[in-house]
């Protein structure tokens, strides 16, 4: 029988708790679940009032993969969602508001995924991300070279960046915008691509042919338009191993000299958010949200 267990009021089955989700390390789909609650007050920020998108790996990450962007079937009618707006048409998407419905959809084992925009104005962008993204030799550090160079050009604009490990290869620039649309912010940051292309060609790829991209760093400036996502803040990824898009510094990413030191698990989370708190909290200040040039 599946156990019901209540979380903040509302009650919830959580199933097959000793499944182990990840084999490389026997990490069970019951750690999954303790992880998201460790982490639910930094996480819920990021993901509130953000239509999500769920990949899910209910098997593992060798299992099935797929990703359900509509109301998943059985939702329960207490998690909130919305309609949003598409070029096919509207569809309903689930909206994780709180403990209950992150500790629901974490059930379904999934990444989530999260608009540059939120339900209240999905005419607006108001974050701008980069995804950069290494073409084997290429590795995490190549990434941090190619980081580095882009916080310096956004804040010749006034643009503050943050930083964030993928989860899977490579990072995530992430800044606050205000003021544009998401075609807006795409343009500014294929503009962006193009400049550090032209600044390091040897290194840096803005075009997304996948014949060019061995050895280098391909910056994904696409996941700005208003229907792409990106992998939330602090979500696990469907990796071999239950590794986790993680916030880090830029001290960090300046000292990086070798892949593993930003190969973050989830069990080095909780106690980085206990030193740290969030590195990406600056987002929700509307004082450091830039206006594109």
């Amino acid at each position: 029988m599946t156990p019901i267990t209540e979380v903040a009021g509302r009650r919830l089955a959580l199933s097959n708790l000793e499944k182990v989700l990840y084999p490389a390390s026997g990490f069970t789909k019951g750690e999954v679940l303790h992880y998201y609650a460790s982490v639910a007050d930094v996480l819920l920020p990021h993901l509130r009032d953000r239509p999500v998108s769920f990949l899910r790996y209910p098997d593992g990450p060798d299992g099935q993969v797929f990703f359900t962007k509509n109301v998943p079937p059985g939702t329960p009618d207490w998690v909130t969602t919305a309609e949003v707006p598409r070029s096919e048409g509207p569809s309903r998407m689930v909206l994780v508001q709180d403990l209950p419905s992150l500790m629901w959809a974490a059930n379904l084992v999934t990444e989530f995924h999260t608009h540059q925009w939120t339900i209240g104005d999905p005419g607006t962008a108001d974050r701008l991300v980069l995804d950069l993204d290494p073409g084997p030799p290429a590795t995490v550090v190549d990434c941090c070279e190619v980081a580095l160079w882009l916080r310096d050009r956004l804040a010749a604009d006034g643009i503050e960046a943050y930083a964030k490990t993928s989860g899977a290869k490579g990072l995530h620039l992430l800044a606050g915008v205000r003021g544009a649309s998401s075609e807006q912010v795409s343009d500014y940051a294929k503009r962006l691509a193009v400049e550090a292309e032209r600044a390091m060609p040897r290194l840096v790829l803005h075009r997304m042919t996948r014949s060019l991209r061995p050895g280098k760093v391909f910056v994904d400036w696409s996941q700005n338009a208003a229907r792409k996502t990106t992998a939330t803040p602090y979500t696990l990824r469907a990796r071999p191993e239950p590794l986790v898009s993680a916030p880090v510094t830029w001290t960090e990413i300046e000292d990086c000299r070798s892949p593993e030191p930003l190969a973050f698990r989830a069990g080095d989370i909780p106690p980085r958010v206990q030193d740290h708190g969030d590195l990406l909290a600056a987002l929700f200040d509307a004082d450091h949200a830039g206006t594109l040039p």
